[in-house]
């Protein structure tokens, strides 16, 4: 793990290996990703049973197999546990009320002259969810896609997830059972994106695909861009803490370990002006790390990716941790609103020290599919409006035309378009 204060000559260049953290090698994949991408364009089903023999493991017998039944959903509902069915349904309500808050309106407004200016929002009609399947499902991740595009008023959605050896994962079904989604299929990886992006016999083309996945889904996402609008590229998990003295290292410890934990490449940062607090944290890491079942992600994670770095004060803390731009960023000091005034970039913030990164994985309400590598300096997090687009209105009444009318008419005419300038002018009225 990382040890660094800003005081040290070489800081910098450690400094600066870090904010690499979230690059992706997607050129040595394009090419494998391309021609996936052109096998579905082209084959459509058979390319995608070839795919899934080839990496999940199981041979598709028909289209229908492709598809999950309603019945294995609502079978593996039925079986959950009671406190876990009834924390999945807080965590459903509590998601939904937040992304509620979201929605854009539509506007519009009337001049004096009779003009009328707005803007119309509504939902793309189909959004296409991909959510990670297997050992490493995760139910939450479907209610964080699922929910905003439920409340965006989507007609349809699709998720897509892999099945390796045909054994869909019994909480992801449970998940979307709960949420009512009815369209899910077992397809995984490049294929699913390509699938979503341009349609096959089965599975309906999209207009916005959404979700997290590996660097095959990533590249995926990135190369059909255009086609089908994203949500964003993202890379391995990361959390972010700015802390004091005032934050208790048993705590920050847990919390670093808690990206840590996800895979081998995920990040965890904590910055703070107390060196003595630091060394509590790392001793604090080391016998935490003896107690998880995924040691040795988390160990490998920490050691190669971990990051420990010791400030003058406070104030060049939040400097370099609004330079990383973490996903996720703890902040665990006396008075942590002050602070949050000049904290610029992270994709979700977390306030105070009863305030751990992973309440807000699951139930707190906000979106967890965040930014990753620095990319929160110019994304959001997922949410409603990623599910809908904007249209503009506009109607002039003869009264605006002929106010307003002339001066659009020259700017058409020194761009040398004449049939624009004439377009106005021939609705004008002496």
């Amino acid at each position: 793990m990382m040890f660094v204060a800003t005081n040290e000559q070489d800081f910098q260049v450690k400094f600066d290996e870090l904010l690499q953290r979230g690059k992706m090698d997607m050129a040595n994949v394009s090419a494998i990703v391309n021609g996936i991408i052109d096998e579905i364009k082209d084959e459509g089903n058979e390319a995608l049973k070839r795919h899934i023999e080839k990496f999940d493991h199981w041979k598709v017998e028909s289209d229908n197999a492709l598809m999950i039944d309603h019945k294995e959903m609502k079978y593996a509902y039925d079986k959950l546990d009671a406190n876990l069915r009834d924390a999945l349904h807080l965590a459903y309500d509590r998601i939904k009320e937040y992304h509620e808050k979201q929605k854009p309106q539509s506007w519009i407004t009337t001049e004096d002259n009779g003009t009328i200016l707005g803007q119309k929002v509504t939902p793309v009609d189909r959004a296409g969810l991909y959510i990670p399947g297997g050992k490493a499902a995760y139910p939450s991740s479907l209610l964080m896609n699922v929910i905003p595009a439920q409340v965006a008023g989507v007609e349809e959605i699709v998720v897509c997830t892999p099945t390796p050896d045909n054994e869909p994962n019994e909480l992801l079904l449970a998940a979307c059972h709960l949420c009512g989604v009815e369209k899910v299929f077992k397809v995984g990886g490049a294929s699913a994106i390509a699938a979503m992006a341009y349609g096959t016999q089965t599975i309906p083309k999209v207009d916005v695909i959404t979700g997290p996945g590996n660097i095959f889904v990533a590249t995926a996402k990135k190369l059909v861009f255009g086609e089908v609008n994203i949500d964003m590229i993202a890379g391995p998990s990361e959390i972010g803490v700015l802390a004091d003295s005032s934050a208790d290292p048993h705590h920050i410890a847990i919390d670093l370990l808690s990206q840590a934990e996800h895979d081998e490449m995920a990040s965890s940062i904590l910055i703070t002006p107390d060196a003595d607090f630091a060394k509590e944290v790392e001793k604090e890491i080391g016998l935490w790390l003896e107690k998880l079942p995924r040691k040795e992600i988390a160990g490998k994670s920490i050691e190669d990716r971990g990051a420990i770095i010791v400030t003058e004060d406070m104030e060049e803390a939040i400097k370099l941790m609004n330079e990383i731009a973490p996903e996720h960023l703890e902040v665990a000091t006396a008075n942590p609103f002050e602070l949050l005034p000049y904290i610029k970039h992270a994709g979700a913030i977390f306030l105070g020290h009863n305030t751990p990164e992973a309440i807000g994985d699951y139930i707190a309400g906000p979106n967890h599919t965040l930014p990753t590598g620095g990319t929160a300096k110019f994304y959001s997090p997922l949410g409603v409006e990623n599910f809908m687009k904007k249209s503009s209105i506009i109607s002039f009444s003869q009264n605006a035309i002929n106010e307003i009318g002339e001066e659009c008419a020259i700017i058409a005419n020194t761009e040398s378009l004449t049939a624009h300038e004439q377009s106005v002018r021939v609705r004008l009225k002496k």
